[in-house]
């Protein structure tokens, strides 16, 4: 049975709590768009939930924000990613794609409840880390310029930590 993730904002506005199979906090992004909205470390992690167990109070006080990306080819287009935010103090609270319904990506510095430690961390998108930024990567860490192939899903599983 996953278990259940409590978050909430700063200033008390939002309060959410949502059920995860996979509530490690392994996944480091460096990308510009998770480092600007939610990463004072210069990165932002984010989980993984289902989608349709998304329980919220204080919804009038959560903004959305979508972000433009350029391609390597220079083109801009507005990401479907909607990164959800409280509007009274900014708190990042959760990502939520259309594209795949089913599941919810909140930031895991907006959880209350206890999370796991991850035996190992997966650093991604390092191609765009900001030069201030010297990634701790530990020795049976990874690391990749960009998305890894092995899923959120799937780093769980292969080390035992996905929730039933």
């Amino acid at each position: 049975m996953p278990i259940k993730l409590k978050g909430s904002c700063r200033c008390g506005a939002v309060h959410f709590s949502v059920e995860s199979h996979a509530p490690v906090p392994y996944q480091l992004c460096y990308c510009s768009i998770c480092r600007k909205t939610a990463g004072g470390g210069g990165f932002a992690i984010n989980l993984s939930a289902i989608a349709q167990t998304l329980k919220v109070e204080g919804e009038d006080a959560i903004g959305s924000f979508s972000a433009e990306i350029r391609g390597d080819d220079g083109i801009c287009e507005r990401s479907q990613a909607q990164r959800r935010f409280c509007t009274g103090c900014g708190t990042a609270l959760w990502l939520f794609d259309p594209r795949w319904p089913d599941l919810l990506h909140p930031f895991a510095s907006a959880i209350d409840s206890h999370l796991p430690r991850a035996p190992e961390k997966t650093h991604i998108m390092l191609r765009f880390k900001a030069g201030w930024v010297d990634p701790d990567i530990a020795a049976n860490d990874q690391s990749f310029e960009d998305y890894p192939e092995e899923s959120i899903e799937e780093w769980h599983r292969r080390h035992g930590l996905w929730v039933d």
